[in-house]
């Protein structure tokens, strides 16, 4: 059982008795916008009502995405964030506003992603041996609707439908993995004319990854890597000791082996969770290869 998921569970769902808590909302001139028009598919019970505490999001069952309008010049590409947080909570501000900010101050437009959590089986009733290789079901729904509606709306949005990207942290580079291998699986039936639309990233962005390796290092078989695979960027630190740097090799070689388009940046120090938050360690820097990787891909111009 990872202790880091038990920790933000406590503080979530215990540690809710000291802090006020309420439904995350965005700040003020962004909109949330519903994903699903009605019913949610696969609806599950949660342990309570949505709540924030901290940055941390949990009960999630009505999930939503925030546009962030790009500041400056528009280039045309669109990132969909997929928060990290084992699939038990959402790190809404560190692996999901901050790195919307990031984004739009490079003029790409940022699409935040708050899915549904948890959507596991909660922590206290499964031994957790390591998930973690399984499915999260709602999680890649909304992950394969988000990305839908945002073609759907790229007119609208000032957005090119093939420059539409995902970047995800920790379970969500997991959810990234997914919707980057399993796009042509139809996992609920259509709901409106935006599910006609492709849910196949043209770009993916993994960051400290987990849950892609099985215990013998092959490749966790919920994320089929094949020759339509994204171009897709790793990072990860080899100090990472809640999801390991395990993850990033064995999906790195499996992506080189269908040969698709790929970089991957190792670092000694680091640790898990990091963000876009300064250390002193290289890994910090993160962010302008990331940079410097779209402009290599064509993503985005100088």
């Amino acid at each position: 059982m990872k202790l880091w998921i038990i920790a933000m569970l406590l503080l979530v769902l215990g540690g809710s008795v000291h802090a006020e808590t309420t439904v995350w909302q965005p700040a003020a001139g962004h909109t949330q916008v519903p994903l699903w028009p009605g019913t949610v598919p696969d609806a599950r019970l949660v342990p309570g009502p949505e709540s924030e505490t901290k940055g941390a999001v949990t009960n999630v069952t009505r999930p939503t995405m925030t546009v962030y309008a790009p500041k400056g010049k528009n280039t045309g590409a669109a990132v969909v964030v997929f928060p990290g947080g084992g699939f038990q909570i959402l790190a809404i501000d560190l692996e999901g506003t901050e790195i919307c900010d990031w984004l739009t101050s490079n003029g790409i437009t940022c699409v935040l992603l708050k899915y549904r959590v948890p959507s596991v089986p909660y922590v206290w009733q499964c031994d957790c041996r390591p998930h973690n290789l399984t499915t999260s079901l709602p999680s890649l729904q909304d992950a394969q609707r988000s990305l839908r509606l945002v073609r759907a709306r790229a007119t609208e949005w000032h957005i090119d439908p093939h420059k539409i990207g995902v970047i995800g942290f920790s379970a969500g580079g997991y959810l990234v993995a997914e919707a980057s291998t399993r796009f042509k699986s139809r996992l609920y039936k259509p709901v409106d004319a935006a599910d006609k639309e492709s849910s196949r990233p043209d770009f993916a962005i993994a960051i400290y990854p987990g849950h892609l390796a099985n215990e013998d290092n092959t490749l966790n078989a919920n994320v089929p890597v094949s020759k339509e695979t994204p171009p897709t960027f790793l990072v990860q630190a080899e100090d990472d000791y809640v999801d390991g740097v395990q993850q990033s090799l064995t999906y790195y070689a499996a992506l080189k082996k269908a040969d698709v388009p790929v970089e991957m940046h190792l670092y000694t120090h680091g640790g898990h969770a990091f963000g876009l938050r300064r250390t002193r360690y290289p890994i910090s820097d993160w962010p302008r290869l990331v940079e410097t990787w779209l402009r290599t891909i064509g993503v985005v111009k100088d």
